[in-house]
């Protein structure tokens, strides 16, 4: 048999009828009678499975009984025209070899359908399954086509650490990195923890973010990106959280407000295109499962203007529907910071297409934002998508030096690990862009899936960390 060389199953069904082949996968399903069974294999490569005709009188019958759902296969035979629906072609099996069995009684993963919250119980067998094959796929091609966007772009691939003494967002929930003898900690003459001990001699955190790093970048080489994990300790159980996710975070050195929003733009609408362009096997089966407005949504981001609208208009027509019966979880007027309630409801009710919000007050966002002349408000920028909210945050950066050392003294921020931060508004400062992307919110968006659990293969979140 393995005189013949695999094919996988997606370039199989894509081919004519005639020639021998040898394909290999898991069995999804097994039915048939006497004289003839049906296997529906499946490798991975595609959403679509394969159908094997073995005619019993070929095969023993021990080996069609090892033949179960879940069971690895390896099967030689000739490529036939399909007579059933739903294929274009089939293999008429010639040889059949059990790669690995497995008992049907005890296989998690039975025919019937199971609910995503079972699957998670099950989360090391959950990936087998035609829904994460297809999460899978998606999450790969938009990984890809990030990297191609930027790359076509020429922006340089910026690595920046995971352990790092910055708290970007100044938020605080951040995971603590040591090497300390937990049941041993070195005090120093006050009682506090004696950090210099610790490996890196200071107190270190896993990162929020890597945009701090990312300006040194863009102050050096013009426009970067990074493409990496980063981590929150915030302990949140909702269907939005994650400890452990995906960001991308460009930096545009000479980018001012306009431009960050231009790209912003450019950048999820060429993500959406290529998941229809590139996914759309996939794409149908989650939209027909889960979501039957998945690819509508999709296309509805295309080809039209994103609206935008300064913080202050949104809080005006916030307050009018209001005025006008619409109910709110979260209250609402100048100086609070949307809930997704809100941003939905800008998206999805009044202008019906994707929001880019600017001009926030500056007091509920980071201190690196670019201050307007008015004194109370920043040039931020949050990208508003139907279903989700916020899919993108970001802002042109506060370039000049005296106002950013301001800013960082009105918030009673510790300089003494951002002075290296603070150079590049001493040497050389430029006006200077960027944004982050949630991938893992992204990758809601175009699967339709309503847990961010479930875009991602081994989510981390409170009490929460297997494999």
């Amino acid at each position: 048999m393995e005189s013949l060389k695999r094919t996988k199953i997606k370039a199989l069904l894509q081919m004519e009828p005639g020639v021998e082949v040898l394909a290999k996968g898991w069995v999804r399903t097994k039915r048939g009678n006497k004289q003839v069974k049906f296997i529906a294999l499946n490798d991975g490569s595609t959403i679509n499975n394969i159908q094997i005709v073995a005619n019993t009188e070929l095969f023993d019958e021990e080996l069609l009984k090892r033949v179960t759902t879940g069971a690895s296969l390896a099967v030689k035979g000739d490529l036939v025209e399909s007579v059933g629906g739903g294929q274009h072609v089939e293999i008429q099996a010639k040889e059949i070899e059990v790669l690995g069995e497995c008992d049907p009684m005890r296989f998690p993963l039975q025919k019937k359908d199971t609910t995503l919250e079972f699957l998670r119980s099950v989360a090391h067998m959950r990936l087998r399954t035609n829904t994460f094959g297809a999460v899978l796929r998606i999450r790969n091609a938009m990984a890809f086509a990030i990297h191609k966007f930027f790359n076509e772009k020429g922006f340089v691939y910026l690595h920046t650490p995971l352990i790092t003494e910055s708290d970007a967002e100044g938020a605080g929930d951040m995971f603590q990195v040591t090497t300390m003898d937990l049941k041993n900690i070195p005090l120093d003459k006050k009682g506090n923890v004696d950090f210099s001990k610790d490996f890196f001699g200071k107190k270190t955190s896993l990162t929020v973010s890597g945009q701090l790093e990312g300006e040194l970048g863009a102050t050096a080489v013009g426009e970067i990106y990074t493409f990496g994990p980063t981590f929150r300790a915030e302990n949140s159980n909702t269907p939005r959280h994650l400890a452990e996710f995906w960001m991308i975070e460009p930096e545009m050195a000479f980018y001012d407000i306009n431009d960050n929003m231009a790209l912003a733009e450019e950048f999820v609408k060429y993500l959406v295109q290529y998941a229809l362009d590139n996914c759309m096997d996939d794409l149908k089966f989650l939209n027909d499962k889960y979501d039957d407005g998945l690819i509508e949504r999709m296309r509805s981001v295309l080809g039209i203007a994103f609206q935008k609208v300064t913080y202050t208009e949104a809080v005006e027509i916030l307050e009018k529907a209001i005025a006008d019966g619409v109910k709110f979880e979260y209250p609402v007027h100048w100086g609070t910071d949307f809930q997704s309630e809100h941003e939905r409801y800008l998206v999805e009710k009044h202008f019906q297409k994707p929001v880019i919000l600017i001009d926030f007050p500056k007091d509920i966002k980071a201190f690196y934002m670019k201050q307007n002349p008015d004194g109370r408000t920043v040039r931020g920028m949050d990208v508003l998508f139907p279903k989700i909210g916020e899919i993108i945050g970001g802002s042109e950066r506060e370039a000049d030096l005296e106002k950013l050392e301001q800013r960082i003294d009105e918030l009673g921020m510790s300089r003494k690990n951002l002075e290296w931060y603070i150079d590049t508004r001493r040497y050389g400062s430029v006006p200077h862009s960027g944004f982050g992307l949630g991938f893992e919110r992204l990758l809601l968006f175009v699967t339709g899936m309503a847990n961010i659990r479930d875009v991602i293969p081994f989510p981390r979140t409170p009490k929460n960390a297997e494999f």
